[in-house]
């Protein structure tokens, strides 16, 4: 089943848009050693419009993180189109998507495993730049310093390696490291779920101050609609591979039509109950 946008007022050509997007993985079963197929995405269709926020929500196995990975150029479909700024992404070779990497951006879960330990955080910020060839060594410092205290870390704490730091501290350096290749479109795997309530509003106050000042799409990649409601413009449920929901968050949090979208919306919780269980920590 192709799944369906309801969405209205977007412009003719979004920034990115996903057409009959299908992932499938090849197993073995570990006894017999037959093989078996995994639909992980199943003809799913996306527009997502610059500078606004699109959430992608729904429970483990859906799909989610499958399509973090098909968006930031990591997994190649099976079949389907993923357009960036008007181009057929997926068309191009090696050399033709190297310019296009810069442009989109993944933050991942766990910082504590998606930085490399032995560098410093100014290192970290800076190995995208050395990647991409961009500035000399004097330039490139300025660069981090900048990004450095941009997303509010101290230019004091440069010297410092990951696991020196908070995790709300460490997913800043995620996001600096992002961010230093000034890219249009920045996708969060589930980047929130790993910090606690404090952190999450913070970091959320961050991402909401750099899409002011810089213009960035986001995609909020999350199984918490908690989470997701207090920034997304729109929100999209999925469920074995596919959209089953896709309107506005003002819209879906009112009127939710499909039995997912229900489910999802009764397990969320006040904020104001997580935070009489747990006293909010100091922010990093």
């Amino acid at each position: 089943m192709e799944s369906q946008a309801v969405t209205s007022g977007e412009p003719s050509e979004p920034l990115l848009e996903v057409r009959n997007l299908s992932k499938q993985f090849a197993q073995r079963r570990p006894l017999s050693g037959r093989k078996f197929t995994i639909n992980a995405l199943n003809g799913v269709n996306l527009r997502i419009c610059a500078g606004k926020t699109l959430a992608i929500i729904g429970e483990s196995g859906s799909g989610k993180s499958t399509m973090a990975r098909c968006l930031a150029l990591l997994e190649t479909p099976t079949q389907g189109e993923i357009m960036f700024q008007g181009q057929h992404v997926l068309s191009l070779g090696r050399r033709g998507l190297f310019p296009v990497r810069r442009r989109i951006q993944l933050i991942f879960q766990d910082p504590t495993s998606a930085l490399n330990p032995r560098l410093t955080a100014a290192e970290l910020i800076a190995e995208p730049l050395v990647i991409q060839r961009i500035g000399n060594k004097d330039a490139r410092q300025r660069t981090v310093r900048e990004m450095m205290e941009r997303v509010g870390l101290p230019a004091t704490s440069e010297g410092k390696q990951p696991l020196e730091f908070s995790g709300g501290q460490r997913q800043r350096i995620a996001i600096a490291r992002a961010l230093v290749l000034e890219p249009s479109l920045l996708i969060l795997d589930e980047a929130l779920s790993s910090l606690d309530i404090a952190n999450q509003e913070s970091i959320l106050s961050l991402l909401a101050e750099l899409q002011r000042s810089s213009g960035l799409t986001y995609v909020h990649i999350a199984h918490d609609l908690r989470v997701v409601s207090q920034c997304a413009d729109e929100i999209a449920v999925m469920h074995c591979g596919q959209i089953v929901e896709h309107k506005s968050a003002a819209e879906l949090l009112a009127r939710s039509e499909h039995a997912r979208t229900r489910d999802l919306l009764a397990a969320r919780r006040p904020i104001e109950a997580i935070r009489a269980e747990r006293p909010p920590k100091v922010s990093a």
